[in-house]
C-alpha cells in the first residue's frame, strides 16, 4: 500500500500561484502575503482561495498578487521561505522597511538632526524586545524591594540574587556591542566588524590591563568627584587610558560614525574579490586603536566632565539645576551620558548622606511614562496592536521598574512628534521641584511608582511627578504622536484589515461575493492595493528639446537595446516622474531612474551620457527605491552646468524597457517640450 503525503498549506499555495520558478519575490503585510510574479496567469484564482487557512486571494495590477493569511501571515511566509523551491527566489521589501521610508518622506527642515535621530533610532529599535525583558525582571526585583522581602541593592546578596543580577545585567553590560552591530547595519557596514571592535574593549585582556601588580608601568588615579578609579596602560610606549566600557552607548555610536567612513574608504581601495578579508582586517586594524586610545577616552572624559559641572550646578543654582536635569535627561539617555551621572549619585548617598539628581531626574522619568501612555491611549483608540503591546511593555517596564529605555528606544526616537511634548512635561516637573525647594533621597533607587516613598519631602516629589506624566500624556492625545502621513499609513493599513475580517467573516458564512470586492474597498481607503492607473502616454522628465533615440550619443540607447523612446537636451536641471508608478530602480548616483507603472510600463529615466562616472557629484536625489511616485513628483535635482563641466553630455534618456511586450511604443520627437508634457505615446 502506497502512503502519499498531504502538501502544506505554504506549498500549496507556492504550487497554485505557479511555482517557485514563477516568484519573483515575496513579502507580507499584517494579513496578507504580497507576492510579484513573472507572469499572473498562471495562478488559478479558485485554486488558491481552496486551500485550506486561505481566507481569499487578490489580483492585483501588473503581475502582482496578494493572499490572505489573517493573524498567522507570519507563520505561513516563513514557512514559504523555508522551502527549498524558494532557496533562490527573492524577498522583497518588508512592511517595516516601507514604513520606514514613509518615516524618511516626512522629514523635518533640519535634515541632520533628522539623519541623527533615525541614526539613534535604527540603532536601538531591534534591542527592544531584549531590553523589555531585562527590564520586567529588575521591576520584579524592585518589587520584592519596595516591600521590603529582599535588599535588592545590597552589597552581601545571596549568590541567588547575585544569579539574578546576572540574567538583566548581560543584556545593559553588552549593550555597546549590540549597538554597534545594529548601528553599522544602518550604515551599511559589515555588523560583525563592528560589533567586534566593541568587543575588543571587554575583553579580559584588554580589563587585565588595569591590573597594576601585573602590569608595573599602568598607573591608576581616583577621580575624588565622581568616586571613579581611571588607570593608564603603556601600549607600546603610548599612554592609553583605560576604562569600563559595559553599558556604554556613546562610544560605540561615535565609533561606527568613524568606522562607515574608513570601511567604505577599504572598499574603493581594494578590488570586490579581495575585500572580504582585507576591509575588515584593516578596519579592525584601525579602528580598534582608535576606539582604545581616542574614542573610548573621549565618551568617558565627556561623562564625567558632565558630572563635574552638574555638581557645582546644583550647589551654585539649585532651581536652575532642579530644571535642567529633567530637560537634559531625554538627551543624555540615548547617548549614554545618563551612567556616569548614576556613579555621582552613589557618591552623594556615600559621601553627603543623600542625593539631589535623582529626585528632578523623577520629573523626566514620568514625563517620559507619561507621553508612553499617551501613546497607548491612542493606540487602543486606533486598534493598533501592534503599538499597544509595544507601550504597554514599555508602560509597565516604567511605572513598575523606573525604565525608560523600552519608551525611548521603542517608541519615543521613532516618532519625533513625541520629543516635544514630552519635554514639556519635563519643565513642568521640574519646574515644580524647584519652586517647593528640591527633593533628596538617601538610597539609589529606580524612579518607579513603589520607589516614591524613599524620596524626601514625598509630598514635593509626588506633585512633581503626577505633573510631569499627566503633561506629556495629555499633549501626546491631544495632538498624536504620528505625523500626518504616518497617521494616513496606519489608518490605511488597519482599512485593510478591516476587509480583510470582513472577507474571513463573510467565507465563514458561505458568502463568495466580498471576496470579489474586497481590493476595491482597501483602493478606496488607500489602503495595500494600489488604485490601478492607466497609462497612455510618458510625459517629459525635463524641459528642454526631444531627440530621436538614434541621435543620442550613445551606442546602447540608440541603438534600443534599452528600449525604444527619446533624448531630451535639458534647459533645467530639475527631474520629475514621467509616469506615475513603483519607483523600481534609485542610483545611488542620482543619474538614473526606474518606475514601474501599475499597468506593468516600465520607464527608465537616465539623466546624461556617462554621468554615472560624477559619483553623485552635482545630483541630489529626492526619491527611494520602492516608493510610490505620481506624474510630476520631483525625482532628484541635477547641477546641469556641473555635468558640463565634467565633460559629459546632459542628454537625458527615456525609454519603454519592456517595449518588445507593450502593444505600441510612439516617440515624439523634434520638439521642445516643458517638464510634464508628453513625449511617448504608449499602449501596454
Amino acid at each position: 500500500m502506497t502512503s502519499t503525503t498531504q502538501p502544506s498549506t505554504a506549498e500549496d499555495i507556492v504550487a497554485k500561484v505557479g511555482g517557485a520558478e514563477n516568484i519573483l519575490s515575496l513579502t507580507h503585510c499584517a494579513t496578507r502575503l504580497r507576492f510579484e510574479l513573472k507572469d499572473a496567469g498562471q495562478v488559478d484564482q479558485k485554486q488558491v482561495e481552496s486551500i485550506k487557512g486561505v481566507l481569499g486571494a487578490v489580483p492585483q495590477s501588473g503581475d502582482r498578487y496578494q493572499v490572505v493569511i489573517g493573524g498567522g501571515v507570519q507563520t505561513t511566509f516563513n514557512q514559504i521561505m523555508n522551502l527549498p523551491a524558494m532557496a533562490s527566489v527573492g524577498k522583497g521589501v518588508s512592511d517595516a522597511d516601507v514604513k520606514a521610508r514613509e518615516r524618511a518622506k516626512a522629514r523635518g527642515k533640519v535634515a541632520w538632526l533628522d539623519s541623527f535621530f533615525e541614526y539613534l533610532s535604527d540603532s536601538f529599535r531591534p534591542l527592544l524586545g531584549v531590553l523589555l525583558g531585562a527590564s520586567l525582571i529588575i521591576a520584579f526585583a524592585a518589587v520584592l524591594d519596595a516591600f521590603g522581602i529582599i535588599d535588592f541593592r545590597a552589597a552581601d546578596k545571596s549568590a541567588g540574587w547575585v544569579f539574578w543580577d546576572a540574567m538583566w545585567r548581560g543584556v545593559f553590560y553588552f549593550l555597546p556591542i549590540m549597538v554597534a552591530y545594529n548601528a553599522s547595519k544602518k550604515l551599511n557596514v559589515d555588523p560583525w566588524v563592528g560589533a567586534t571592535i566593541m568587543g575588543a574593549l571587554m575583553t579580559p585582556e584588554f580589563i587585565s590591563l588595569s591590573d597594576t601588580t601585573r602590569f608595573a608601568d599602568t598607573v591608576c588615579s581616583t577621580n575624588q568627584l565622581l568616586g571613579t578609579e581611571s588607570c593608564v596602560a603603556n601600549i607600546f610606549g603610548l599612554p592609553m587610558q583605560l576604562n569600563g566600557y559595559g553599558g556604554q552607548v556613546f562610544v560605540p555610536l561615535i565609533m561606527v560614525a568613524v568606522l562607515g567612513l574608513v570601511y567604505k574608504a577599504l572598499k574603493r581601495i581594494f578590488p570586490e574579490s579581495i575585500q572580504m578579508v582585507f576591509v575588515p582586517f584593516f578596519s579592525m586594524l584601525i579602528m580598534v586603536p582608535v576606539t582604545a586610545f581616542l574614542i573610548g577616552p573621549l565618551g568617558i572624559w565627556m561623562g564625567n566632565g558632565l558630572g563635574s559641572g552638574l555638581a557645582w550646578l546644583n550647589t551654585s543654582a539649585p532651581l536652575v539645576f532642579a530644571i535642567i536635569i529633567p530637560l537634559i535627561y531625554p538627551f543624555l539617555v540615548p547617548l549614554g551620558l545618563h551612567w556616569p551621572l548614576n556613579a555621582l549619585m552613589l557618591v552623594n548617598i556615600q559621601t553627603l548622606g543623600y542625593d539631589f539628581i535623582q529626585g528632578p531626574m523623577g520629573s523626566w522619568n514620568f514625563a517620559c511614562f507619561g507621553a508612553t501612555a499617551g501613546v497607548l491611549v491612542l493606540a487602543i483608540r486606533n486598534r493598533n496592536t501592534e503599538m499597544r503591546s509595544v507601550a504597554t511593555g514599555a508602560l509597565a517596564a516604567g511605572l513598575l521598574g523606573g525604565i525608560s529605555e523600552p519608551s525611548l528606544y521603542g517608541i519615543h526616537l521613532r516618532f519625533k512628534r513625541i520629543y516635544p511634548r514630552m519635554l514639556v512635561g519635563c519643565l513642568v516637573g521640574g519646574l515644580i521641584t524647584g519652586l517647593l525647594g528640591g527633593v533628596k533621597t538617601n538610597a539609589f533607587a529606580f524612579t518607579s511608582l513603589l520607589t516614591i516613598p524613599v524620596f524626601n519631602p514625598i509630598w514635593v516629589y509626588g506633585i512633581s511627578i503626577a505633573a510631569a506624566f499627566a503633561t506629556a500624556m495629555i499633549l501626546v492625545i491631544i495632538s498624536d504622536y504620528r505625523t500626518p502621513e504616518q497617521k494616513a499609513d496606519e489608518e490605511a493599513e488597519r482599512a485593510q484589515a478591516d476587509a480583510d475580517r470582513a472577507m474571513e467573516k463573510a467565507r465563514k458564512a458561505g458568502t463568495a461575493t466580498v471576496a470579489a470586492s474586497a481590493p476595491a474597498v482597501a483602493a478606496a481607503v488607500g489602503g495595500g492595493v494600489a488604485t490601478l492607473v492607466k497609462t497612455d502616454v510618458v510625459l517629459a522628465p525635463v524641459s528642454g528639446k526631444v531627440v530621436a533615440l538614434a541621435d543620442v550619443a550613445d551606442k546602447v540607447f540608440a541603438s534600443k537595446a534599452l528600449g525604444d523612446g527619446v533624448g531630451i537636451v535639458p534647459t533645467d536641471g530639475h527631474v520629475v516622474a514621467p509616469v506615475a508608478g513603483l519607483m523600481v530602480t534609485v542610483a545611488d548616483t542620482g543619474h538614473a531612474f526606474g518606475i514601474k507603472t501599475d499597468d506593468g510600463v516600465e520607464v527608465l529615466v537616465h539623466v546624461g551620457i556617462d554621468t554615472v562616472r560624477m559619483d553623485g557629484k552635482g545630483f541630489q536625489v529626492d526619491v527611494n527605491k520602492d516608493q510610490r511616485v505620481e506624474a510630476g513628483d520631483l525625482l532628484a535635482r541635477v547641477d546641469l552646468d556641473q555635468v558640463k563641466a565634467a565633460g559629459f553630455d546632459t542628454t537625458t534618456v527615456v525609454t519603454v524597457i519592456n517595449t518588445m511586450s507593450m502593444s505600441s511604443v510612439a516617440p515624439r520627437t523634434a520638439v521642445d517640450v516643458v517638464a510634464g508634457d508628453p513625449i511617448i505615446d504608449v499602449a501596454p
